[in-house]
């Protein structure tokens, strides 16, 4: 049977405390920033959408894509 590697995002210095909050919203933004610059096509973005789903609880991504949906997110992209 193969072995199942489990990983979360790198440690990143800009979040020094527990609270990811702010790093799970910052690597959100990042993978959408990578998405409008290099296309849905590249994959140089995933990163960005492993460390954020391994952060962000699910509730919170699928309440920030209906905002991006509808135009109302707060988040700088």
């Amino acid at each position: 049977m193969a072995e199942i590697e489990l990983k979360t995002a790198p440690v990143d210095f800009r979040f020094p405390t527990t609270n990811q909050t702010r790093h799970c919203f910052t690597r959100y933004i990042e993978f959408h920033r990578c998405m409008a610059v290099k296309g849905e096509s590249s994959g140089d973005c995933e990163k960005f959408a492993k460390y954020y789903r391994s952060l962000c609880p699910g509730e919170w991504v699928e309440k920030w894509n209906e905002q991006r949906d509808n135009g109302t997110f707060p988040g700088p992209l």
